[in-house]
């Protein structure tokens, strides 16, 4: 196992070359400018600050009032070490969470990734938008993750609504 000293050390000469801040900087400015984009086309949406992360998940939250009455929320996040774009479905606290954990989970409902279990997770169902994004087409980037997102919220509400009626 390599030691802290080591690893500083080659993180170090990483950040001498300057490739490493120029490619964060715009990583982040690209998901801020997507949360403003999504934020503005969609009032009616709660749109949460932008949490950076520790280079493991970036995200911000973008919840229609339909789950923000449920106390659930949608995120839209970038993972680091897969290096993707997901969508997830949250809840407010960690008993919201479990409650419809337990009621994905009852279901059988398999159109989205269940998590396996709750410990140390944040979210209840996961989703990759973007696999392989391509950061030289922003515009098309954008709209795919914003399509990909409204698909997952729609199937959820659909779901939930269903649920409520059975």
């Amino acid at each position: 196992m390599e030691t802290l000293h080591k690893m500083m050390q080659d993180y170090k000469k990483q950040l001498q070359k300057g490739t490493i801040q120029k490619a964060y900087l715009g990583l982040m400015e690209y998901l801020m400018g997507l949360r403003t984009y999504l934020k503005k086309k969609y009032p009616e949406h709660f749109v949460s600050g932008f949490y950076q992360g520790y280079m493991d998940i970036s995200y911000f939250s973008f919840t229609p009032t339909s789950l923000k009455l449920r106390e659930l929320k949608i995120a839209i996040v970038f993972v680091f070490d897969t290096f993707r774009f997901e969508v997830w479905l949250g809840a407010k606290n960690k008993e919201v969470q479990a409650k419809y954990w337990s009621f994905f989970k009852k279901s059988d409902w398999d159109q989205y990734k269940l998590i396996p279990s709750l410990e140390g997770e944040d979210s209840i169902l996961e989703h990759v938008l973007v696999n392989e994004p391509d950061f030289s087409d922003l515009d098309t980037l954008s709209k795919e993750i914003e399509s990909g997102a409204l698909r997952f919220i729609e199937a959820i509400e659909a779901f939930l609504a269903f649920g409520e009626q059975a």
